[in-house]
């Protein structure tokens, strides 16, 4: 049977991520390997398969800085990160600001700020101080305070994932967790792309959810990039 006019233009429509949202409580999270970072250690744009729950892709992230910052700053770099759908146009953007990234400074922590569609702030993920534990508050677009997350005291782990927990404000229930999955020796040893996985609950408002997604890019930058042959960890205590 052919398509019809009608089926052709919903295919030609871009897929709204809030709608996309509302309908899922998990996310995959899957980083390219760059084979010229793997033998150069010159440091590329990080791109990511955002998929369902089934493994179809159902988005595209791909980082946007320039070489200069990439390889002067290593991990810590400020980005834009630009998510696009199957079609290639932008329906979400993430912005890091340039921030300290020694845990002696709280006045200058992490952020993100999450934009769906771009322009369009939606949320924020601002990173907490605590002397060993690594902490965010997710925070919704007038910068209230939202959720929590709370990761692991030692962020490292071999042969298992790594969870950072969604928590209440109050830190005494969990709704939902980051992990960092473990991809096996061979990835893990000479790669930095990791695998994550996303999990939150259904009814939870589709603009935390997004605020999650871009909080699993900042997890990533700040405890599982590396430049070179050096592991970049700066959230680590």
């Amino acid at each position: 049977m052919l398509p019809t006019q009608d089926h052709i233009c919903q295919l030609r429509m871009p897929l709204n991520i809030h709608q996309l949202l509302s309908k899922i409580d998990q996310i995959l999270v899957h980083q390219q390997i760059e084979l010229l970072e793997v033998l150069t250690g010159f440091e590329t744009n990080n791109k990511y398969e955002i998929k369902n729950s089934l493994g179809q892709r159902v988005y595209f992230a791909v980082e946007d800085t320039d070489c200069c910052t990439r390889n002067c700053c290593g991990a810590s770099r400020p980005f834009t990160l630009r998510i696009l759908d199957n079609m290639g146009r932008e329906v979400m953007t993430l912005e890091r600001p340039l921030r300290c990234s020694s845990c002696c400074f709280p006045c200058c922590l992490q952020e993100i700020e999450i934009q769906a569609p771009p322009g369009v702030p939606v949320g924020y993920v601002a990173q907490t101080w605590h002397p060993c534990l690594p902490k965010f508050t997710l925070q919704n677009e007038k910068k209230e305070d939202v959720l929590k997350i709370v990761g692991p005291c030692v962020v490292c782990s071999c042969c298992s994932d790594i969870d950072f927990e969604l928590k209440s404000l109050d830190e005494e229930s969990v709704v939902g967790k980051i992990s960092k999955q473990w991809s096996g020796f061979v990835r893990e040893a000479f790669t930095d792309a990791d695998n994550f996985g996303i999990q939150f609950p259904l009814d939870l408002d589709v603009k935390m959810k997004a605020v999650m997604l871009g909080a699993c890019f900042l997890i990533d930058f700040m405890f599982f990039e590396r430049t070179g042959n050096e592991e970049q960890r700066s959230g680590v205590w």
